[in-house]
């Protein structure tokens, strides 16, 4: 009898073929529910009331799983010829529908401090991925550049927004200029992850447009939280105007500063010839990190926690050299688990029912002309950094998205004049979390989209060839086709 043949073999072996179960989506399916489904169980299992409807941990796991389903739904929209939209657009839509739908409303409660807390741990997050992935050669070359772009289109932008609020929609002049720092910041969580994937194909490497966009992007932010901070002081305070803008000052230097002493620690701790070294380093890393952000809150200087997370991520990746990788794919994955609590968390913070029409049409107006000051901005500003035009425009456009800071920092006004229970003031704050979705919902899947789109066709390409000799690189023409005389990848195999 053939050794094939079934009949051969015991009837365990042929029970256990014919009960393997299915597989595929419809296994990876069933899978994901079931995780889902036990981590609701096991938080009831520990809190109790809580994890029931009306408690807290409820409110949170429902709108942890109803943001991770709304960003998988968006994120399989897939059209022809055009990338796929950002999940985090699914995300934000699941927190408007759950805070907008009667009945649910009423079932799902989150605390404030609770949502703070983890919108905080976010930003911290995603301003870690940012330090390492900086290239500091392309860096060193594009210093200059970087604090142009970083500058420029941030504060015109912010300027200009805060002279149209002002104007249509009634806010004074600090108010204006908390919501134009607000809608100022450029996105990490689109840029970021878009530059990483053009830098691994190779597009805009050789001129370190990559690189400059991810440093350029974390400065801007870093900017726009510490000038966000420095005119939030001012309208909560009674103090001296002078003696606000000098504290802000003081975060950028102090947040530099320990920045660079956390940043060194971690280049020594823990040391190479420890046990799990990556694992070690990631929860320092984060620990740090997180820690910076919430301290600096705690002391009065919240504009500097960003900024020290910024350079001790940066700091320790130099120190790590090639070691950094497998650290910044730990931090990734947190990311994954805190990017669906942050988008849905923000969303979760507007109630339709009492927008007013008038101030969702003349807040898309402001930030329609904000967006057209830092495109004509960021355009004018790279004119002579050595682009050619294609680049130039691609610039522009990677300039565009933003979410992650409008996310972060959009609903602090608004939880600072609940706290003093100032209705003139939550109206205002109220304004600037409005105008900080609408921003979120308009440019983060047009932004994406051009990322997308412009990248393979403004860039060069550059490609790495195996010659048997070691890696070397061969550029291509805008990642389209090799130019004549150039040899591909694929020509070499």
């Amino acid at each position: 009898m053939a050794p094939s043949d079934p009949s051969c073999c015991p009837s365990w072996v042929r029970l256990k073929v014919r009960c393997s179960g299915p597989r595929g989506v419809v296994n990876l399916l069933i899978t994901k529910v079931c995780l889902l489904v036990l981590l609701f169980g096991v938080v009831w299992s520990v809190t109790g009331p809580q994890c029931l409807p009306g408690g807290n941990m409820f409110g949170l796991i429902i709108l942890f799983i109803f943001a991770v389903l709304g960003g998988k739904l968006v994120g399989m929209i897939q059209l022809p010829t055009l990338p796929p939209f950002p999940p985090l657009l699914g995300m934000l839509l699941a927190g408007l529908l759950l805070r907008n739908v009667p009945y649910i409303t009423d079932a799902v409660f989150i605390d404030t401090h609770w949502s703070a807390a983890l919108r905080n741990i976010a930003l911290s997050i995603i301003l870690t991925r940012a330090g390492l992935g900086l290239d500091p050669s392309a860096l060193q070359r594009l210093k200059a550049m970087c604090v142009r772009l970083a500058v420029g289109p941030c504060v015109l932008e912010a300027c200009s927004v805060a002279v149209v609020s002002h104007f249509l929609l009634d806010l004074p002049w600090v108010w204006g200029f908390i919501l134009g720092f607000v809608l100022a910041a450029v996105s990490p969580a689109v840029v970021v992850p878009s530059m990483l994937l053009l830098q691994k194909e190779g597009y805009g490497v050789e001129k370190g447009i990559p690189t400059l966009l991810m440093a350029a992007g974390s400065f801007d932010d870093i900017l726009a939280i510490t000038g966000f901070s420095t005119c939030l002081g001012i309208a909560f305070s009674t103090g001296s105007t002078w003696m606000n803008i000098l504290k802000g000052l003081l975060e950028v230097v102090g947040g530099v500063v320990a920045g660079l002493i956390l940043g060194l620690f971690l280049t020594w701790f823990p040391s190479e010839d420890q046990e799990d070294l990556v694992l070690r380093r990631t929860l320092l890393l984060l620990g740090l990190s997180i820690f910076s952000v919430f301290f600096t809150h705690v002391i009065g200087f919240a504009g500097a926690g960003g900024l020290c997370t910024l350079v001790l991520a940066f700091l320790a990746a130099l120190g790590w050299k090639a070691n950094k990788a497998p650290v910044a794919a730990m931090v990734g994955l947190s990311w994954d688990v805190f990017q669906p609590l942050l988008f849905g968390l923000i969303g979760a913070e507007i109630t339709i029912a009492k927008l007013n029409p008038s101030t969702v049409g003349l807040g898309l107006a402001c930030v329609g002309i904000g967006l057209v000051i830092r495109l004509l901005v960021t355009f004018s500003l790279v004119h002579f950094g050595g682009f050619n035009l294609k680049e130039k425009l691609f610039i522009s456009v990677a300039w565009l998205p933003k979410a992650t800071v409008q996310a972060a920092i959009g609903s602090k006004a608004l939880d600072m004049a609940r706290e003093e229970g100032n209705e003139v003031f939550m109206k205002y704050g109220l304004d600037v979390l409005t105008l900080a979705v609408l921003a979120i919902l308009t440019t983060a899947p047009v932004g994406a989209l051009g990322i997308g789109l412009a990248g393979p066709r403004l860039l060069d390409r550059q490609v790495k060839a195996d010659d048997g000799e070691g890696g070397t690189t061969v550029p291509a023409c805008n990642g389209i086709g090799p130019e004549k005389g150039h040899v591909t990848l694929e020509s070499r195999l």
